[in-house]
């Protein structure tokens, strides 16, 4: 698909988190080693309020200060690819898998090292070793327990465009997450039978929400019998209520047997080609790979963690038991085409 790989929160007091001007720093000369000079400059594609705690430790304990340009994953991707080889940046840390594939069919990541890329099961990084995830992030059908039984879930998020279902499914279509899933129906599926999908729940009058956040939070009040979100989402509301996620009315429902609903996509994090031999962009890599970092987003984000020895959040259940399609992530890259379907559909 790309091009394979030559083998194998405590803050500081010169913390820099800013909006990354022309004059940013880059990398050094292809292929002369870079010394270490403490200071990285990273595009990311997670919010501020997420990941800024992380940037703040990793100086702390590293000394190396990060520069942070903050945006949406998708239009980071964009400038990136405008940028090219001037781009200032030395990472960027996306929030999904179709993002670092964009960015890795221009050809402006480094190949990392297999000892980092072998952290991460296989599934979760570019086979040509350009990019890697670092956090887990699945697709389910959020319901309420008053409104949906147990037994009445659908086995496949196909079915939702059947007549028992009308009214009742709330999408975010214009969510990158969502985005992304459509994206997966259609390299897993074909164009058909997506675009029958999209105006199939357009038919069906499905509510229309701007956020998973909004749909989880309607499927708890009662507004919503059901939405197509992530699956943190159920924990970050329990968080904002002060409560335990077994005490709410909304639960999620992961899709079996490889549908393409229970897609498991990615966030994750590429090196920019004259970075990929900086000493200082490695340490962040590692860092974002390690125990500290893996358990942060595991117990504050409630996404999977990657790395083998960290536990995910309690009553989740484990990441290799899920039965998800066999797709590769970074074939989610044409997110054009599926805006343009999700347009054309109605949905937005």
């Amino acid at each position: 698909m790309r091009t394979t790989r030559p083998g194998g929160a405590a803050s500081v007091a010169l913390v820099t988190l800013l909006t990354l001007g022309p004059a940013a720093c880059g990398g050094g000369s292809e292929g002369t080693p870079k010394a270490s000079d403490k200071k990285i400059t990273v595009y990311s594609g997670r919010s501020e309020s997420l990941v800024k705690p992380l940037l703040e430790d990793f100086q702390e304990t590293s000394g190396i200060t990060v520069e942070a340009r903050y945006g949406e994953t998708a239009a980071i991707a964009a400038q990136l690819q405008e940028e090219g080889s001037r781009t200032p940046a030395d990472v960027f840390l996306a929030q999904d898998a179709g993002a670092l594939g964009a960015v890795a069919g221009k050809d402006l990541f480094a190949a990392l090292p297999d000892v980092l890329l072998d952290k991460v099961p296989a599934a979760y990084r570019d086979e040509g070793g350009e990019w890697v995830g670092v956090t887990g992030r699945s697709r389910t059908m959020v319901y309420n327990i008053d409104q949906v039984a147990e037994k009445d879930l659908p086995e496949s998020v196909f079915d939702l465009t059947e007549p028992e279902w009308k009214g009742k499914v709330g999408v975010a279509p214009t969510n990158g997450s969502f985005q992304a899933f459509v994206t997966a129906m259609r390299v897993e599926h074909g164009e058909e039978r997506t675009q029958d999908f999209l105006h199939g729940l357009k038919a069906n009058d499905a509510p229309i929400r701007e956020g998973n956040g909004a749909i989880v939070a309607d499927v708890e009040n009662g507004t919503l019998a059901t939405g197509l979100v992530n699956h943190y989402y159920v924990y970050e509301l329990a968080k904002e209520k002060g409560t335990s996620v077994d005490t709410l009315k909304a639960k999620n429902h992961f899709f079996a047997n490889g549908d393409i609903g229970g897609l498991v996509n990615v966030s994750g994090v590429g090196v920019l080609k004259d970075s990929g031999d900086d000493p200082d962009v490695r340490a962040f890599a590692d860092y974002l790979l390690g125990t500290q970092a893996q358990t942060y987003f595991a117990q504050e984000t409630y996404e999977y963690p990657l790395v083998a020895g960290v536990a995910s959040a309690p009553g989740l259940p484990k990441l290799p038991s899920l039965k998800t399609p066999d797709i590769d992530l970074g074939d989610l890259d044409d997110l054009q085409t599926t805006i343009a379907m999700i347009k054309e559909s109605g949905l937005a």
